[in-house]
């Protein structure tokens, strides 16, 4: 980040928490679709403490960056990936020097049925069922992660025939909890309840199985002189903020 942009957004961040004089503004933010549980929450409590809100739009990496590029009225991209912050910043479309990495994202094969998904994941192997969901990987980093760990297990071959494939992580969610899909590969934070899988059943992938996940987020063009999005991206780091991206069971970057 660079000084001029960081001595702004710690000055900026500092006057929200001080003093309830400050004027609120509002900031539209992209979200990866991963993300909509613990963002919700944060959006919350970035509210309380900074008087700021964040309208939120979640969905694909993908799709987001796409429409961004064409001219799409966000002002903060939280990504899926690091790949999408990267090219936008390479085209001129997210302020130099303001991305980061905010959380390290965890891959589950879940069913919702109880019992289905056994707790080394060897349905995969064993199991006879007719549809698995992922994510379409040309959009959503979760479902490029899914397909590498089939790659990795010596899978992709036999079972990309059943695959059905979601516009974004929430999608394949659906088809997997309405029984469109009898399993499928979605988000640890889709799923967890206190820490654990709180419905169906699942198997936590290894990190070691597949490309980590490091989650990227960037100020926008669109935003660069926007108080509340630039609050925003020094609010993702503080300790309130930190706690909500831990509890949906992400990794924190070293």
């Amino acid at each position: 980040m660079s000084k001029k942009l960081s001595l702004l957004s710690l000055i900026t961040f500092g006057l929200v928490l001080s003093t309830s004089s400050v004027r609120a503004d509002s900031t539209l933010v992209a979200v990866a679709s991963n993300f909509t549980k613990p963002m919700t929450e944060i959006a919350e409590s970035f509210e309380k403490a900074t008087g700021h809100s964040a309208k939120l739009s979640f969905g694909s990496t993908g799709k987001f960056v796409s429409q961004i590029q064409n001219g799409g009225p966000f002002e903060v991209l939280l990504a899926a990936d690091e790949t999408g912050p990267a090219l936008l910043e390479k085209e001129g479309l997210a302020v130099s020097g303001t991305r980061s990495v905010y959380a390290i994202g965890k891959l589950v094969l879940w069913s919702a049925t109880a019992g289905y998904v056994d707790a080394e994941g060897t349905v995969l192997k064993t199991g006879h069922f007719k549809h698995l969901a992922i994510a379409d990987p040309k959009l959503a980093p979760y479902g490029a992660a899914a397909v590498d760990y089939l790659k990795k297990q010596g899978l992709l071959d036999k079972i990309q025939p059943l695959m059905v494939f979601g516009e974004n992580i929430s999608q394949t969610q659906q088809f997997i909890s309405t029984g469109n899909a009898e399993l499928g590969f979605v988000a640890l934070a889709q799923v967890i309840e206190n820490g654990k899988i709180g419905s169906g059943s699942g198997y936590i992938i290894p990190a070691s199985e597949y490309a980590t996940i490091r989650q990227g987020v960037a100020l926008l063009k669109n935003g660069s002189d926007n108080p509340a999005a630039i609050a925003l991206l020094a609010y993702l780091k503080s300790a309130p903020a930190l706690a909500i991206i831990q509890k949906y069971g992400y990794d924190l970057p070293k």
